[in-house]
């Protein structure tokens, strides 16, 4: 059950860095296949056409509920129940009817998008063709018909990616952002410049990222817009924007924490499944259970939480054994 009202806004890594979602405000029927560095996505839409950036808030809802839940060290669930207001007012959306109608719609297209991809959530690759969510229902609905509650079935890819965190944070300010392309921007400056001071990337590798189907000339006019108003208004958040020639710069506002843990809810990472067997190769005859608690016990100590929890064990297991010398 989605029950916290404060969550943080997460996203999936994977469709941050892949253009699945479509910019277009109008249904989309296009069938689209990106192809990058031995990557490929091809995107089908239903007759209602692709989903949207903005259905995208439902499973980024969805991810910021479940990361929220396994910090309250609640047990993981491919299947969410929520309330649609709490959805409609965390994502920044009317409330009225014509909100819920909007959802409806989301869930629909979210449902009917299937995609095809050899790209890795959780070390698992999906070749078969797989829906957004599995499945979506009106659990309760109110006496005027609006829905009250809803539950969701996560597909396996963005389930993987969550089990394996694969996830990054966004900005709240992300959800007032209402142009598509301005979204999309933001989650490649978030997912590619991170908290790096800068990330430059050329407006044709940036224009295939977005997944934008306007021209050339087209697609820098609306780039030298959005630089424009950010540099009059400030509005994207966490990055400052700007057009440099052909290029896209991104700069770091400074505003991408490192993650802390509060003091009232220090999230320890989950490691991969594979990522003890992995250890036990460096730590023949020790029991990694046991160093993996030690390791908890230096991070609860420093209160940070690495970026990269896998590597970062595996590199305490080798300083540990290189402390404590072979197994007796």
């Amino acid at each position: 059950m989605c029950d916290f009202f404060d969550a943080v806004p997460k996203g999936d890594m994977a469709s941050m860095e892949h253009p699945i979602f479509s910019l277009s405000t109008k249904p989309d029927l296009r069938q689209r296949r990106y192809e990058h560095n031995g990557h490929f996505v091809e995107i089908t839409p239903s007759i209602l056409g692709l989903a949207t950036i903005h259905d995208r808030d439902v499973l980024i809802y969805c991810i910021s509920q479940l990361i929220a839940g396994l910090n309250d060290n609640r047990p993981l669930s491919q299947i969410v129940r929520f309330k649609a207001y709490d959805l409609l007012q965390a994502t920044n959306r009317v409330t009225d009817g014509r909100g819920y109608e909007a959802l409806k719609a989301a869930l629909e297209r979210l449902r009917g998008t299937t995609i095809s991809t050899n790209v890795a959530t959780g070390d698992e690759e999906q070749f078969n063709v797989f829906g957004l969510i599995e499945s979506a229902k009106i659990v309760r609905k109110t006496r005027d018909g609006r829905m009250q509650e809803v539950e969701i079935k996560i597909s396996d890819w963005v389930f993987n990616a969550i089990r394996a965190q694969e996830i990054l944070t966004l900005s709240r300010d992300y959800f007032r952002l209402r142009k598509p392309l301005e979204r999309r921007i933001y989650e490649l400056a978030r997912k590619h410049c991170g908290k790096q001071k800068s990330w430059r990337i050329s407006l044709d590798l940036l224009q295939k990222k977005c997944g934008s189907n306007s021209t050339g000339r087209e697609f820098r006019r609306l780039v030298a817009n959005i630089a424009r108003q950010d540099a009059n208004f400030s509005h994207m958040p966490d990055y400052t924007i700007r057009l440099e020639g052909d290029h896209v710069v991104f700069a770091n506002k400074g505003t991408v924490a490192r993650p802390k843990a509060d003091d009232d809810h220090f999230a320890l990472p989950i490691l991969k499944p594979d990522t003890h067997d992995k250890a036990k190769k460096f730590a023949a005859g020790w029991d990694v259970y046991g160093i993996e608690k030690e390791w908890h016990s230096m991070l609860c100590e420093k209160r940070s939480v690495p970026d990269k929890p896998d590597g970062s064990f595996i590199g305490y297991v080798k300083w540990y054994v290189g402390q404590h010398g072979p197994a007796r």
